[in-house]
């Protein structure tokens, strides 16, 4: 059965395309599995709840937007009837005050503006929180003041700088002239909006507020099978999404599987855009609400309490978000926990994310899933971001490969997992390119362009899972290293603070055998005697410019003692961003091997290979691009590259 839904449609006709539905929620009431549901062209401010769903990858429903057709569905509404309350406010130079009374019924059970963002691991604001509602000018974005007084003296900030868990100094706001903000008053009855337009006059403008919590999101789980293409969604109410909370978005399954989320728009989610995330019952911000357990505990227990409940292949994930692009979201791009398991992630281009940073908190970033066991995150561009991707807990089995990272805060974190991980021929150019706070991760032909920190963490146990399985094997610390680096290019830099290259792992023991010796050599004994010895390394084949150091027990390497500059830059020209790197004639002369799962090797604690999740062996023979490599590739990302400059297209935006 085909349905239609268009403008001029009516809840109460048959959604033939004779005589469309008005709302995509009356076509969702009616599908079933092996329906179609053609959205025409119109902005639909909805929140669609999808009712029932397929039956098998090849029995789904699919909801698509009419084709060469603009279709927007937005959780905002459109406000009028603004009311002038003051003009040329601070001695002429801070713009206009506006006032806007909105009755409660408007939002129904949920107002955002009574919301605040909060939650575990949010560190700022603390004193003026921020809310889940927003205003928008023009389909801009505008800044929620602290108080009402700030609308009539805007000032300039400069953002309150805060430290992360592993030391590093990050600006959790950065620097801008808040001069478009607003203020809300919740009443009983009433909202009561107030607003600085500065020269606009909001009755003769688009002026939208946040209403819905999410665009398009089953309230019940277990709705699989679902296809959403070619929509714009956006102005969702989303609320923050840490690991121990239900994680809603603009857009997720809620616990299910196989859903596919394909050539569609993202934008202005007040948290998160796409949520392949936790389901609530197994935990929902706990240790905010009720300070009994530290939030390290409550997310353990939602491990084994989602277990309790059906994690497992055969009921979640499986999803596919492919071809999607996603900017200007507080918290994420996509985030999940446990929901995003064996999950496939290619072909997004997500920015400007937590970029406007109103609030502040450790689960931001452009990619940001825990539990991503089996999930293949390719061939994306992640650019211009707070951060770029952040693999935390259990990313076991995950593979990142052939992304473009730029102009990132950070580009790449990986922590608290036990591996295997495979990171390989990605292109990170930011100056701060790496957290490592893992272990059992291989990281093989990236360009790096900037430095890397690597961290043990013998505070926090967290759990490793049988090969290609929810299945819970056991829990342990990481002990740092039992990493691979295999045939990258490192790229030094200016800062003394910072480490650029492999050098921190000077000494480490490069093979079991020997770190099991250095073990021995403490004596008798059980746990205390491995946190006592570094876990071996596997580095070899790697290419260091401008400065770059090199472990100290690398056999086979290139360092370039001209120091010559790479030139290292991204720019974009038409319809493509490309890459210009300046390549030493030497480096090409490198002796480099094709990488394998045999040359990867198995992961100390988790003793699990580096293999595809349908067990497979891995050979990486083809760079980003899809250029075949030969039996001695070049380091890097990128095959065929010639010494000297060199320009390279490496993502096309589709027309």
């Amino acid at each position: 059965m085909i349905y239609h839904v268009a403008k001029n449609g009516d809840d109460f006709n048959d959604g033939s395309k004779e005589n469309p539905f008005l709302t995509i929620q009356q076509a969702a009431n009616a599908a079933v599995a092996g329906d179609h549901i053609i959205v025409h062209e119109g902005t639909y401010r909805e929140w669609v709840k999808p009712v029932n769903g397929g039956l098998s990858a090849d029995k789904r429903i699919v909801y698509q937007a009419a084709e060469r057709e603009k279709v927007v569905i937005k959780g905002s509404e459109i406000i009028q009837g603004w009311e002038l309350l003051e003009k040329n406010v601070t001695n002429g130079n801070g713009g206009n005050i506006w006032k806007v009374t909105v009755p409660n019924s408007l939002f129904g059970d949920f107002n955002p503006f009574a919301q605040a963002v909060c939650g575990d691991w949010l560190v700022e604001p603390r004193e003026h929180p921020v809310h889940l509602g927003e205003i928008y000018l023009n389909g801009e974005a505008m800044y929620e003041a602290k108080t009402l007084d700030e609308l009539y003296n805007p000032t300039e900030r400069h953002g309150t700088v805060v430290e992360n868990w592993w030391g590093v100094k990050e600006c959790y706001q950065e620097p801008h002239k808040t001069v478009y903000l607003w203020y809300a008053c919740t009443e009983r009855e009433h909202t009561i909006l107030y607003a600085n337009f500065q020269d606009n006059n909001p009755n003769e403008e688009c002026v939208e507020i946040n209403v819905r919590k999410c665009c398009f999101f089953p309230v019940t789980t277990g709705v699989n099978y679902i296809t959403v293409r070619g929509f714009e969604m956006a102005q969702a109410a989303t609320a923050w999404a840490p690991p121990t909370a239900e994680q809603v978005g603009i857009i997720g399954p809620n616990w299910s599987k196989g859903w596919i989320i394909e050539d569609n728009i993202f934008h202005d989610a007040k948290c998160s855009a796409v949520s392949l995330g936790k389901e609530k019952t197994t935990g929902d911000n706990a240790c905010t609400k009720w300070r009994r357990k530290p939030g390290y505990q409550n997310q353990m227990e939602a491990v084994f309490l989602a277990r309790n409940i059906g994690w497992s292949k055969e009921r979640i994930g499986s999803h596919i978000v492919r071809n999607n692009v996603i900017y200007n979201c507080g918290q994420n791009g996509i985030v999940g926990h446990l929901g995003c398991i064996f999950s496939e992630i290619y072909g997004n281009e997500i920015y400007r994310i937590a970029i406007k940073r109103e609030y502040y908190g450790h689960e931001i970033a452009g990619i940001k899933l825990h539990a991503a066991i089996d999930v293949q995150i390719h061939h994306n561009y992640v650019h211009d971001c707070l951060l770029g991707t952040w693999l935390d807990w259990q990313a076991q089995g995950t593979r990142v490969s052939c992304n473009i990272y730029d102009r990132n805060s950070r580009d790449f974190m990986i922590e608290v997992t036990h591996g295997p991980c495979l990171v390989d021929n990605n292109i990170f150019t930011s100056e701060y390119t790496f957290d490592n706070a893992a272990q059992g991760t291989a990281f093989v032909h990236n360009l790096c362009g900037g430095s890397h920190n690597h961290y043990d963490v013998l505070d926090r146990s967290t759990p490793y899972h049988l090969p290609h399985s929810t299945e819970v094997l056991g829990t342990t610390f990481v002990y740092g290293n039992d990493d691979r680096w295999y045939q990258n290019i490192f790229i030094g830099g200016e800062k003394t603070d910072r480490k650029y290259g492999t050098a921190d792992y000077d000494d480490a023991p490069i093979t079991l055998e020997e770190y099991i010796q250095r073990v021995e050599k403490l004596g008798e004994g059980d746990v205390e005697r491995f946190a006592q010895v570094r876990q071996p390394v596997y580095i070899n084949g790697n290419a260091y410019l401008h400065g770059a150091t090199a472990f100290n027990r690398e056999v086979t390497k290139f360092m370039d003692t001209q120091n010559g500059d790479p030139c290292l830059q991204m720019y974009r020209e038409g319809d493509g961003v490309y890459l210009k790197i300046v390549i030493p004639a030497q480096m090409l002369e490198l002796n480099t091997r094709q990488v394998d799962s045999e040359y990867l090797g198995m992961t100390r604690l988790t003793e699990a290979r580096f293999e595809n999740p349908d067990e497979s062996d891995i050979a990486i023979d083809h760079d980003l691009l899809g250029n075949k490599r030969g039996k001695k590739p070049v380091a890097g990302p990128l095959e065929g590259l010639n010494a000297g400059e060199n320009t390279v297209c490496v993502w096309k935006y589709r027309q």
